[in-house]
């Protein structure tokens, strides 16, 4: 089928580079020249922002996030205020339904199981399950593990994308045609949509990468099928390797990781997005499929591969990372947009709301150093710690200014997924996979609290025109 499918991009392809001239050129050239004129009129005057008291991206002059609404679910909390709004710098600190992260991982970790699912019942339920009510979730989760029929191949494997996050988005939208019940957004029926899509995700992603890889890439296909009794991490392991093998340490760490990134606060932009969406009264698919593509836009869940990169270009261009002068020098010139992708930014670095210390990224950190011992990979997690330590001093020799910038939990999810060899391309749907939970849990809250559509304001700084007839109309984008 995927040769097949070879075939015909390459016939698409030829078609394309033999259409040529005519039509062809005359729509670049019309899209290029009125790129280039937009862009200019569109352009509005940062005063304008200022003089209209206008809170560009939701957020106030401080850089804190307008309040838009309230929530159960979960709470950021990474500074204080003085009497004047200003920020006081303090250890962060993560809250699921009020439970501290901290709290929650530490008693996973103790017990020596996995806790993404708990961590999921806790958020979408409202409280921590008993053993009863785990075990019947966890069996709801297995028993959508397995794609609809058909669904792989007709919705998967018969169109690969390059990227999997697109792929994503389009396999829960057409998961809608599979849903007998697909628009009734009573709370008992959002909540089944809910957790098929959490059985199906890793199915989804794992099935997307192997069609990518044997469409795009050129290699061997390997499918292999989920196992209902295996937990979210062990399942998207096996599915992501070509032998299936994992070791309990690595589902582990990946289950941690999972934790951590399966709610944040409700601030951040895809949860947002649900909500936003939500409150339109459309259905489960149209919502998170929405969530999907915000958190595929690099400036929110890019973040661990940008890490990743990152890390790999310090390796190559550092003959030896365990010298700190040798780092300083490479460092600084990341800092001053000279080396690596040339932006000045140490990605892992600095948080949003976080001031002294990201608590994921401590929590990581411990775990992260354990896999580094196992596979041999101390040298590269030892690269992390520093990168955490004196990129702040850095940062101040260069900028000539001390700010708050403790390492972040891309820096070290980026660092255990490189040490797990999951694939760049897989990295931001994993985020997905997680933060569904999330997800969904403030789907269910706008939809239980909703009522008012969502309606942000925008003011208008276009001068009036007259009408031009058009016969007296110049030609502006030819």
């Amino acid at each position: 089928m995927l040769d097949k499918l070879k075939m015909k991009k390459k016939e698409v392809a030829d078609a394309k580079a033999s259409r040529g001239r005519g039509k062809g050129v005359e729509s670049e050239s019309l899209y290029k020249n009125a790129a280039a004129i937009l862009s200019k009129e569109n352009r509005i005057a940062e005063d304008l922002y200022i003089e209209n008291k206008v809170k560009r991206g939701l957020r106030n002059s401080n850089g804190t996030g307008v309040v838009v609404g309230l929530t159960h679910i979960g709470e950021v909390s990474g500074y204080a205020k003085d009497e004047q709004g200003n920020k006081i710098p303090k250890e962060g600190k993560l809250y699921y339904r009020g439970y501290d992260i901290e709290d929650l991982v530490n008693n996973v970790i103790m017990e020596g199981r996995f806790g993404f699912e708990e961590t999921a019942f806790l958020l979408i339920m409202g409280s921590l399950p008993s053993k009863k009510e785990l075990n019947l979730f966890n069996e709801i989760l297995g028993n959508h593990r397995e794609l609809p029929d058909g669904f792989a191949r007709d919705m998967i494997l018969t169109a690969p994308s390059n990227n999997i996050m697109n792929k994503l988005g389009r396999s829960v939208l057409a998961l809608y045609s599979f849903d007998d019940n697909p628009d009734d957004i009573s709370a008992p029926n959002v909540l089944r949509q809910s957790l098929q899509l959490m059985g199906y995700f890793p199915a989804i992603i794992c099935y997307a990468y192997q069609a990518k890889r044997s469409y795009y890439d050129s290699d061997s296909l390997h499918l292999h099928p989920p196992i209902k009794e295996l937990s979210t991490s062990e399942n998207i392991l096996r599915m992501l390797r070509p032998t299936g093998e994992y070791t309990d340490l690595e589902a582990k760490l990946l289950d941690i990781c999972m934790i951590l990134h399966a709610e944040h606060g409700g601030g951040n932009n895809s949860s947002f997005t649900t909500h936003l969406i939500s409150s339109t009264g459309t259905d489960t698919y149209s919502a998170i499929s929405a969530a999907v593509g915000s958190l595929k836009g690099p400036k929110h869940g890019g973040a661990n591969i940008a890490v990743i990169r990152m890390l790999n270009d310090i390796r190559t261009n550092v003959k030896d990372i365990t010298r700190a002068g040798a780092l300083d020098d490479y460092l600084v010139k990341i800092l001053k947009g000279e080396a690596n992708d040339r932006t000045g930014l140490v990605y892992g670095m600095g948080h949003a709301i976080y001031t002294k210390s990201d608590p994921r990224a401590k929590i990581l950190k411990e775990m992260a150093k354990k896999l580094a011992e196992s596979k041999d990979k101390i040298d590269d997690f030892l690269l992390c710690d520093y990168i955490e330590k004196n990129v702040p001093r850095l940062y101040a020799e260069v900028h000539g200014k001390e700010i708050n910038m403790p390492a972040n939990v891309d820096l070290y999810s980026g660092f255990v997924y490189d040490a797990l060899d999951i694939p760049n391309d897989v990295a931001t749907p994993l985020f997905a996979t997680a933060r569904l939970a999330g997800w969904s849990a403030h789907r269910l809250e706008e939809l239980v609290n909703g009522g008012k559509l969502m309606r942000p304001a925008y003011k208008t700084v276009q001068s009036k025109q007259d009408y031009v007839s058009m016969a007296d109309r110049k030609t502006r984008f030819l």
